[in-house]
């Protein structure tokens, strides 16, 4: 149980980087003289190089190992931090942000491969269920942790980042083991990657089974990544106050986690998708209507999120391990390729899509019933549901 923990820990770093520091979105505009639009771009200086990473650290922990890869993506991590909380300009906090893109994604990339190494069949699945219920859980924490902390300084929060990611590596180092050996290990260069990829994302199946895992997600991140503008200016709540939103939120995540862990061996793969879905097609255009026809109303606005939280939780563990199943001897860069996809959606989302529809709730509901569509559409092609 302890290896999950570490395992959850390690995955949790990516949403406490995005998470915790948005509660100081307002105070850091004034502090840093700048904008609101250039400290909400820290989010795509920070998801964007996290996306390209996740490319290479499934790769690098195939060839070096899964330990040595989590201790150069927290070490990188940590450097990150720190710069970012010394920060004294945007540009810094830029720069801070990407050091911790190009790292963070190492534990979560890591964490997922060696699930699929320590565990088989329905037991992978539990796992990686519980896992999501214990990663579930960050979003809310961070939040509040962020608010405290800017009690303090808004800098507090990206030292907390920064011992976050020592202890992750520390607990890594003393209690997971290495599930590479070296007599499987694959070696690292830009032919030997390249090729790999190629025969990653020419798998058809492999491809749509991770897109339509990051439409499932895109359509809550949406939410995550509008929060500042969401909650204070939507829904009227202080910048201390975002616990309303990612408590209930997380909730329903956590809920579907476990829905998928008791599912795991008692329901097929198809009949948990099929169940996800509906209820996902049901909250999304409901979401809509209400947005469309009633004014905003708090309960009801994140109620709706949290709802859709349940069908996205309970699916994402079936979507996640029948994609890496698809190449069990390149695993890690199989998962590397699998969050690529997910953060590259959640980078569009930031950068693009977001500022377009954070004006009312009603815009952030088309996009997650966008969203959606996507996903029904895709999944509708693959064989998971035959």
């Amino acid at each position: 149980m302890v290896r999950v923990f570490v395992l959850a820990s390690l995955a949790a770093l990516a949403p406490f980087a995005i998470d915790t520091y948005l509660p100081a979105f307002h105070v850091m505009t004034n502090d840093l003289e700048t904008n609101p639009h250039a400290i909400q771009q820290s989010l795509t200086f920070y998801l964007f190089p996290y996306a390209l990473m996740t490319l290479f650290h499934g790769a690098i922990s195939d060839a070096i190992g899964r330990i040595d890869t989590i201790k150069i993506g927290l070490g990188i991590f940590i450097v990150g931090s720190l710069c970012a909380a010394f920060a004294t300009s945007v540009e810094i906090l830029w720069l801070g942000r990407i050091l911790q893109g190009i790292g963070g994604g190492a534990g979560n990339v890591v964490a997922r491969a060696m699930v699929r190494d320590l565990f088989q069949g329905p037991e992978a699945q539990r796992v990686m269920a519980t896992i999501q219920m214990l990663f579930g859980i960050a979003p809310a924490v961070a939040p509040m942790i962020g608010g405290l902390l800017l009690g303090i300084h808004w800098h507090s929060i990206f030292i907390f980042l920064a011992i976050y990611a020592t202890i992750s590596l520390i607990a890594a180092i003393k209690y997971l083991p290495e599930t590479m050996p070296e007599s499987k290990r694959v070696s690292f260069s830009f032919s030997a990657v390249t090729h790999r990829y190629k025969t990653i994302f020419s798998d058809k199946e492999f491809l749509l089974l991770v897109i339509a895992l990051g439409a499932n997600f895109s359509g809550f991140f949406l939410y995550v990544l509008s929060s500042p503008i969401f909650i204070v200016d939507h829904l009227g709540l202080s910048s201390t106050q975002f616990a309303y939103l990612f408590i209930p939120t997380v909730s329903g995540m956590i809920f579907g986690s476990y829905l998928s862990k008791k599912a795991a061996g008692n329901l097929s793969h198809k009949k948990t998708i099929q169940i996800a879905y509906i209820w996902m097609g049901l909250i999304a255009s409901l979401n809509v209507l209400f947005c469309t026809f009633f004014e905003t109303n708090l309960l009801i606005n994140i109620g709706f999120v949290a709802l859709y939280n349940i069908g996205m939780s309970l699916v994402m563990p079936v979507l996640s391990i029948a994609a890496l199943d698809r190449f069990e001897k390149i695993r890690g860069t199989a998962s590397s390729g699998q969050a690529f996809i997910q953060m590259l959606l959640s980078t569009v989302s930031a950068g693009l899509i977001v500022p377009i529809l954070w004006f009312s709730p009603l815009g952030l509901s088309i996009g997650m019933f966008g969203y959606f569509i996507i996903s029904i559409l895709v999944i509708s092609q693959t064989k998971s549901l035959s």
